[in-house]
């Protein structure tokens, strides 16, 4: 297994490593894009809940966690992923972040609750953003985020306002509101 590892960037586990097995679709958010995105959302994500679907790495789900994020669902399906999630919330003492493992659209299927912000970051190839952002507003709390990335800049649809959006090399970012919050 090859394991490789990403560091957070900021709050309470700042610098602190998390390490994650050597996958084809698993790429870590940049910490470059990571930085612009919690400087979009605020360093001090106090009493947000977050889910992080297609959770890979983590980096963005610990992040949000180190910035004092109330609630953390990671939503990842690969056996051996899921295992360097938990070790890394142990090794971490992240009792706030909660693992689901099943398939990121059976669980926004399945999964009734409210999210301040949503990460979204499934393998490119799969081309699953539009299907998924298409489930993905009745999810959302009200004033919720949803943070897109993808190898393209995404076209999000109706339901969605961009917010902010980014480039950093070949990742595309942004952060959507729904439309209906305005």
């Amino acid at each position: 297994m090859i394991r490789n590892e990403v560091r957070i960037i900021g709050g309470e586990w700042r610098s602190r490593l998390i390490t994650f097995p050597g996958r084809a679709d698993l790429r870590p958010t940049p910490d470059r894009v990571r930085e612009t995105v919690f400087n979009w959302l605020g360093q001090d994500l106090s009493g947000k809940t977050c889910l992080d679907l297609f959770a890979g790495s983590g980096a963005m789900g610990f992040e949000a966690a180190s910035r004092g994020a109330e609630q953390i669902v990671m939503v990842e399906s690969n056996p051996e992923v899921l295992k360097a999630l938990e070790i890394n919330s142990r090794k971490l003492n992240a009792r706030q972040i909660q693992l689901a493992a099943t398939d990121a659209l059976r669980f926004v299927d399945a999964d009734r609750r409210l999210f301040d912000i949503i990460f979204v970051d499934p393998p490119y190839r799969l081309d699953l953003l539009p299907e998924l952002l298409s489930r993905l507003p009745s999810h959302l709390a009200e004033n919720g985020l949803v943070y897109v990335e993808d190898g393209g800049m995404p076209e999000p649809g109706a339901d969605w306002l961009v917010w902010r959006k980014a480039r950093a090399g070949k990742v595309y970012y942004q952060l959507l509101k729904s439309a209906k919050n305005g």
